[in-house]
């Protein structure tokens, strides 16, 4: 992943001037060995935080190591006003957390009462209108500490990456996709830099990579990775040309961003003046971290990015598309377990799931583009999508979108890829979600959302949900249980 920032974690301990800071001291050094134990790599800040003064020094400390994601650990009570101080002017995430107390043996001069220090230092983080990570119980022994701090390194990812982008978009929204269209005010509130582009801008810096002479190591590694799937290898150069042209502007306009994800206009005109359709080089970026979101969908290209953060994976972006037919649920109930027929579809798309995610793969034309644009001929300007089925597993359904008025929503579904042939063409796969019925009423179509969702390759609510809370998200939807209605949801059904 090369598109993805390196968290590089520290965690400065804070301790109030009526408790001895070698408590903090020694906790904080028990909970760095159970980093170490983890295969969590952390800076240990030497300075032990008492006053305002202290924060200046652990500031030193923590520019000195480039550290970008902060662990505030309270060894003891902790002073609340120098700790959040200490959150406010680091540069980065922070996360709070606090000391269990160790022993009955040791509970006069050995306590802590960080349990307690705990709830005034929220308090002053309200007083700041600071938002760190607070995990769902941030009292523990070293080792469980340690465990709370791998989260937030993944959680860390996402602020950092989010903070540091820019969304490269070519082409408006085509006029029958306006689902995907959606303000990009609340791209600005989160520090994502935006660059949109004419379609004639893409297609002239394409035209400029004509003939490049690192066209042939590119087409070298796409036939190494299509292998026997290598179904159209005359349109690999053009392919290649158009993978260029891509990471060249990446590399050429970041500008004061870090990173950079695309979200292009990719039909129909694209396939009559380009000659190919682009889904094969969008997987091939997405499978470095770079993802580039169908039909200019901007929302889509920043969910893919938030997930291929939280996971250190490549993700994809398919349509929630199809029901599964009930002849296919009778035939397979053994795969399906206990799953309800409308727990299931198929997600899908053209061709753009990197191929580490596809259980068998091949370079193949889009259909939908070959009836429309050259029916009754053998494919030409239709080539160019890695076709197969998904392949099975954890996955968990993920998208962040702007509102009408401006304002941040997301929904966040776990669930799995069922080993089930889905009789289909494109890049495809049957997906389980449970009570997917009720969360498709009363989340996605009850709360306005747009056909595409972004695919983690693995269970990763729980990261997500968090870096949602620290961006400001306020309406995070999920797949509710029967038990738990979601608003407006009938009762008496």
């Amino acid at each position: 992943m090369v598109n993805i920032p390196k968290v590089k974690l520290g965690i400065a301990a804070v301790s109030r001037d009526c408790f001895p800071a070698e408590i903090s001291k020694e906790r904080r050094q028990k909970v760095v060995k159970a980093c170490e134990l983890q295969n969590i790599q952390i800076v240990e800040v030497q300075t032990i935080v008492e006053n305002e003064a202290d924060v200046l020094k652990a500031l030193d400390e923590i520019k000195n190591a480039d550290v970008n994601a902060l662990v505030v650990y309270l060894g003891n009570f902790g002073p609340e006003g120098p700790e959040t101080l200490l959150a406010k002017k680091f540069d980065g995430p922070s996360m709070f957390v606090a000391a269990a107390e160790e022993t009955e043996n040791n509970l006069i001069d050995g306590r802590g009462d960080a349990y307690c220090g705990m709830l005034n230092a929220s308090y002053n983080l309200g007083l700041r209108k600071l938002n760190p990570y607070i995990p769902e119980y941030p009292v523990g022994t070293s080792d469980e500490i340690a465990g709370m701090i791998g989260d937030f390194e993944n959680i860390a990812r996402v602020i950092v990456g989010v903070s540091k982008l820019k969304l490269i978009g070519f082409g408006p929204r085509p006029q029958d996709f306006l689902a995907c269209n959606a303000p990009i005010k609340p791209l600005y509130d989160l520090g994502v830099e935006i660059m949109e582009n004419s379609e004639l801008d893409l297609y002239e810096s394409f035209q400029q990579h004509k003939d490049d002479s690192r066209i042939p190591s590119i087409v070298k590694e796409m036939e190494q990775e299509l292998g026997d799937g290598n179904g159209y290898p005359g349109i690999l150069p053009t392919l290649a040309q158009y993978e260029l042209t891509l990471k060249d502007w990446a590399e050429n306009n970041k500008g004061a961003s870090e990173y950079i994800v695309f979200a292009n206009k990719c039909w129909p005109a694209f396939q009559r003046q380009f000659g190919f359709v682009p889904c094969y080089v969008n997987s091939r970026l997405a499978s470095i971290g770079m993802p580039v979101a169908c039909e200019t969908d901007i929302y889509g290209a920043l969910s893919e990015y938030i997930i291929t953060c939280a996971t250190k994976l490549p993700a994809t972006i398919l349509d929630i598309n199809n029901t599964v037919p009930k002849d296919m649920y009778e035939n397979n109930k053994d795969k399906f377990n206990d799953y309800k027929l409308n727990d299931l579809f198929m997600g899908f798309h053209c061709g753009n799931t990197p191929s580490t995610c596809m259980k068998n793969f091949a370079m193949k034309y889009q259909l939908i583009m070959h009836r429309l644009l050259e029916p009754s001929k053998e494919p030409d300007i239709s080539r160019g999508t890695l076709e197969g089925v998904i392949r099975p597993g954890d996955i968990t359904f993920f998208r962040i979108q702007g509102t009408a008025d401006c304002n941040l929503k997301c929904y966040i579904a776990s669930g799995e890829i069922i080993d089930v042939d889905p009789k289909s063409f494109g890049g495809i796969g049957i997906f389980a979600i449970k009570e997917m019925a009720r969360f498709y009423r009363y989340v996605l179509i009850a709360k306005r959302y747009p056909h595409h969702g972004g695919v983690a390759f693995k269970h990763a609510g729980k990261v997500l949900f968090e870096a949602m809370k620290m961006l400001g998200v306020q309406d995070i939807a999920f797949n509710q249980p029967p038990s738990m209605l979601y608003k407006d949801e009938n009762p008496f059904k």
